[in-house]
């Protein structure tokens, strides 16, 4: 009789429509687990899936600035059931570097679906390191044309055109050194490798708070609750702010209806308490913008970088 019983539940189980039964939503990162993408990819996978009635699980493709990410998402099923955990870098600066050879156009191919937080972006030395405080390593880099050597995640990426923006405000003849992502070259500048970085404050927080690094400004105005008394890098350089966000895309061609549920379902997500606080906790601002706000913002971050990639001259090949 037992056994009878159980039979026939497993069958009622197995005839439930798939509506009925717990769906997974892929979420793809374009970088390799440790750092600020990564983190927002589990996070997001973790608390907005759910408000939909399903599971997210992370799926890392890393390379080309996190767009070999972005073509999985890009060739698969426009459904809502893969996504991309796309940060400011994938989707506003690459597509706009002249002579790289990208997997794809996300200009194109990609849609955004919503907005979750605002990063900004931390100027960081070794703690062990001369410079106390960002005047300092200006003056330094002023003194010296050519001698100081900044790190970042690769070509063409967020940390590379932050300093070149940098540059542009300051005139500084500053050496770039580029790296697969942010945290080898992290590993070199507390090695003494290179002077600095700019990068999302979430790639360092570990190390700022541990004392590795010195934390000299903060890239925008707005700072961060986590270090009330670092200064912004605008009153070393005026006007100049620098950030960036982490957002939800995914293939064109989703259904309005499907942006829909995604915009709501990451709203509600938001509103969790224990969600935002996790989100402060790794430097991160939470800002939800629908899929209109979201798009309008990619659009204009898109002019904004392909200005200062073209003023610098940066190519991608």
């Amino acid at each position: 009789m037992r056994r009878a019983l159980l039979a026939a539940a497993a069958a009622m189980l197995l005839a439930l429509p798939a509506s009925a039964q717990e769906r997974t939503i892929r979420v793809i990162s374009g970088f390799a687990a440790g750092g600020a993408g990564d983190l927002m990819a589990r996070l997001i996978a973790e608390y907005v899936p759910p408000q939909m009635g399903a599971r997210g699980v992370v799926e890392n493709r890393t390379g080309a600035n996190g767009l070999i990410g972005a073509e999985v998402v890009a060739r698969s099923a426009p459904d809502g059931m893969t996504v991309l955990q796309c940060p400011m870098g994938s989707m506003t600066i690459t597509p706009n570097l002249p002579g790289a050879s990208l997997p794809i156009d996300p200009r194109t191919e990609m849609t955004g679906v919503a907005n979750v937080a605002l990063s900004t972006y931390a100027l960081v030395v070794a703690a062990r390191g001369p410079y106390a405080d960002a005047g300092g390593l200006l003056a330094a880099a002023r003194a010296r044309p050519g001698g100081l050597t900044y790190a970042s995640a690769g070509v063409g990426s967020a940390q590379h055109l932050s300093v070149e923006l940098l540059k542009a405000r300051t005139g500084l003849d500053i050496v770039h050194v580029p790296y697969r992502g942010a945290t080898p070259a992290v590993v070199d500048i507390l090695g003494g490798r290179t002077d600095f970085m700019i990068t999302n404050l979430g790639d360092v927080m570990r190390q700022i708070t541990g004392g590795e690094l010195r934390l000299l400004a903060l890239g925008d105005d707005a700072g961060s609750p986590l270090f009330p008394d670092a200064r912004p890098i605008s009153a070393f350089v005026p006007g100049l702010q620098m950030a960036g966000w982490f957002g939800i895309c995914g293939p064109k061609g989703i259904s309005e209806d499907m942006l829909g549920r995604w915009s709501e379902a990451t709203r509600k997500a938001l509103e969790n308490p224990t969600f935002r606080e996790r989100l402060l906790a790794n430097g991160l601002t939470p800002n939800f913008e629908d899929t209109r706000a979201f798009n309008a913002r990619i659009a204009s971050d898109l002019r904004s970088w392909g200005e200062v990639i073209r003023a610098a001259g940066v190519r991608g090949d």
